[in-house]
């Protein structure tokens, strides 16, 4: 059985960057431009952002980050994993990877928007006890957006 690897890596890779181009698609194509509030390359270079890649056999088949804010709260921000992959758990590995790299810089609450039309990522996070929330940070209402978080142990 091969193993899903998942650590932090730079943004900038070629293969990261199709997989972030293959999420920008997809997302817009569900949703218009204005209910999509995805991070920019640029975005996640930052240094208050974790970036984490899952391969295998060493090929990209998944990403994530996560963006550390004040007070003891993160966001979680450009989860995907390649179609081709999907139903191998990958997305389950990755978000217990962020997950654990959050408790250990001492976050406390995770945040995240997502919509309405992606049930798979959504199932992903109610079973990971994510809950459903209003608006928070510099998001507004939107009706094709769910707002969700968990509190970390």
């Amino acid at each position: 059985m091969t193993a899903t690897l998942i650590a932090p890596e730079p943004p900038r890779q070629d293969a990261v960057l199709d997989l972030i181009r293959q999420s920008d698609a997809l997302m817009a194509s569900l949703y218009p431009a204005e209910s999509n509030h995805m991070l920019d390359i640029e975005s996640l270079e930052q240094p208050e952002v974790r970036f984490f890649v899952a391969r295998r056999e060493g090929r990209v088949v998944g990403c994530g980050a996560l963006t550390v804010g004040t007070g003891g709260r993160a966001e979680l921000k450009r989860m995907f994993v390649d179609p081709a992959t999907r139903g191998l758990k990958v997305g389950r590995d990755l978000l217990a990877r962020i997950e654990d790299e959050a408790r250990a810089l001492g976050v406390r609450l995770i945040q995240l928007e997502t919509g309405i039309h992606q049930p798979e990522a959504i199932g992903l996070y109610r079973r990971f006890g994510y809950r459903d929330r209003g608006p928070f940070g510099g998001y507004g209402p939107d009706p094709l957006s769910l707002f969700m978080e968990k509190a970390l142990d």
